[in-house]
């Protein structure tokens, strides 16, 4: 479901038939009600058909898959002279960053006032404005959800950080989470505060 090459999803389209999706065209996630092994995510996305569409995701297609473990085939290692596992090197890369310190994806915690390491599973709510995203994330060490202005590449790209974010200067309450209107009325009340982040590309 998951293609680490092109850092799309797959999905089905009523229209197109089956689409690849990047995370930022994801407009609304939520965590299904069930089993914790496997999770399963409730997904809308803005599909390129115009329309908006459901899908559901695995919690291991929707954070693990991203660094790489799901990847198919194999490449020539031009070191070794040997046909190396895909996924493994993907993999491989992925913890050498994650143990020096990076993180696949960030956002900044306005409750705690600084910087978090998040999955996807993370995320509420995208929204497109402009040039930037607005995420409204749940922080996982104190359940906060605070909104991010970023742009494309930081939602899309695995360990790319944006060095400025915007932020929205209070923190949401749990039920205005899920409505995307009031999200994006945040989003237009130019009520974000840009806040650098010391993080390495």
């Amino acid at each position: 479901m998951y293609d680490p090459l092109t850092s799309t999803y797959t999905f089905s389209c009523p229209h197109d038939g089956e689409v690849r999706i990047a995370l930022s065209r994801f407009r609304v996630l939520g965590r299904l009600p069930g089993p914790a092994h496997p999770a399963v995510f409730h997904v809308r996305f803005s599909c390129r058909c115009g329309g908006d569409h459901d899908g559901l995701v695995s919690h291991d297609e929707l954070d693990w898959a991203p660094l790489g473990s799901s990847a198919t085939g194999t490449f020539r290692n031009l070191m070794t002279s040997s046909d190396d596992v895909l996924a493994d090197e993907l993999a491989e890369r992925s913890a050498t960053r994650i143990g020096a310190g990076e993180w696949p994806w960030s956002f900044f915690c306005l409750l705690e006032g600084r910087p978090r390491p998040v999955t996807p599973s993370a995320f509420s709510l995208i929204a497109p404005g402009g040039a930037s995203y607005g995420v409204a994330v749940r922080c996982p060490a104190c359940a906060a959800v605070s909104i991010n202005l970023v742009t494309r590449e930081h939602v899309d790209v695995p360990f790319w950080n944006d060095v400025r974010v915007g932020v929205v200067d209070h923190v949401l309450p749990a039920d205005l989470e899920r409505t995307v209107e009031a999200f994006r009325a945040e989003l237009a009340s130019a009520r974000f505060d840009e806040r650098r982040l010391h993080l390495e590309r």
